[in-house]
């Protein structure tokens, strides 16, 4: 490979909540015991340096000593609508479909203020993306989870007949979703995506879809953006994407959303423009730029494929020596979702118990109550594979 993905990274002492959180960060998992050190397993952030075209952009904008007010490049636009052109064979995109948000939360919480009153129904599919959990319960409004069910292979599909009665119960006219999903690592098959549509389409349901995924694809899937299905989803979906998930850059704040139709998007940028929160940071944008300049799409390539050798290795480890846990292997993202529930109760322990045994031996992994998981872990595979192997290891030996 060209770039480096097997070197371990120091990232202790550089502002990493995922490395420096566990003891004082209040949902990191505890410190291990005396004689184990730490192995981030729980935050969606990438132990990978990132492309270096990044820092060379960042470098070479914070070279000139003056950061004041700017006007956006038309670079930047330029830039996604050829990453999307190439990396997701989107046709037709303009640089008026394009606007920048700071986060994809944010986004999702102006798209459904503009479409939803505190104390409306929103449909969402469960598992839940925990983020989605805490800021439409906290914005006021009411979750309504549509279960994802595992089919004869164990590969968790949409509820369609459960999808449409609960809409038309609850009046719903706004259903968030995620493209690839999270956090079952679901990358969505376009017939799947249409059977939703054709119940969004038949309710009169407004779509906002996070897709900050996308990018990270496993094993020779594709992503197909939700706004392609049909006309109906073009012109009803609002999309959300951000380099930050692909190339490691959350801390940098930055991402944008693909929005065709005018009023929707009026309506939606509004919320950020009204009160003044919404803004670029300079260096964001000329990271953007420098990650989806040429090597960013060689790299973002060969990680995907470290990627898919770290989750294959994984899925395998699981299948052939850890009894009672299951594993559906993901298709997109860079996280496993552990179903614990026969492991627990044919050795009679409780998840926190399982949860605790992991952290104690310096596996940092992530309780799956939050993504509603009964009793389920959330595991970041994204670091060199030795680290993964390691992890595993110490399960086998210390905790299973």
């Amino acid at each position: 490979m060209k770039y480096d993905f097997t070197t371990i990274m120091n990232r202790s002492g550089r502002d990493a909540v995922a490395v420096d959180g566990p003891g004082h960060f209040p949902t990191a998992p505890t410190p291990p015991k005396n004689g184990f050190d730490f192995i981030p397993m729980w935050v969606a952030d990438m132990n990978f340096p990132t492309v270096p075209t990044v820092p060379e952009a960042i470098i070479e904008r914070a070279k000139h000593p003056a950061y004041g007010y700017f006007e956006i490049r038309d670079e930047y636009f330029d830039s996604i609508i050829r990453w999307q052109k190439t990396r997701n064979q989107v046709e037709g995109l303009k640089r008026a479909h394009i606007g920048y948000e700071n986060g994809v939360l944010g986004g999702v919480i102006s798209a459904l203020t503009s479409y939803a009153s505190p104390g409306d129904a929103v449909l969402l599919h469960s598992p839940t993306y925990i983020g989605f959990t805490s800021c439409i319960a906290e914005n006021g409004y009411r979750m309504v989870l549509s279960e994802l069910k595992k089919d004869e292979r164990g590969i968790y599909r949409m509820d369609y007949e459960d999808m449409d009665a609960k809409i038309k119960a609850n009046h719903i006219h706004v259903a968030v979703m995620c493209a690839p999903h999270n956090p079952t690592g679901r990358v969505w098959e376009r017939w799947e995506l249409e059977e939703a549509v054709k119940i969004f389409e038949e309710n009169d349901v407004v779509v906002i879809s996070d897709e900050i995924w996308s990018d990270i694809l496993l094993n020779g899937y594709r992503h197909i953006p939700v706004q392609s299905v049909n006309e109906y989803a073009r012109e009803h979906t609002a999309a959300f994407y951000a380099p930050s998930k692909t190339f490691n850059l959350a801390g940098l704040i930055g991402s944008y959303h693909i929005i065709y139709n005018q009023a929707l998007r009026d309506r939606i940028q509004s919320k950020g423009a009204k009160p003044h929160y919404n803004s670029m940071n300079v260096l964001s944008m000329h990271a953007l730029m420098g990650a989806y300049r040429p090597e960013g799409y060689e790299w973002v390539d060969e990680l995907c494929e470290t990627l898919s050798g770290n989750i294959n290795y994984a899925c395998e480890y699981i299948a052939e020596r850890i009894n009672g846990v299951s594993v559906t292997k993901p298709e997109g993202t860079y996280m496993l979702y552990l179903d614990c529930t026969k492991w627990c109760a044919d050795h009679g322990k409780t998840l926190d118990e399982l949860l605790g045994a992991g952290w104690d031996v310096g596996v940092g992994w992530q309780d799956g109550r939050a993504f509603h998981g009964p009793c389920h872990i959330r595991m970041n595979l994204a670091m060199p594979l030795v680290r993964v192997q390691e992890a595993f290891d110490r399960l086998t030996r210390y905790v299973f």
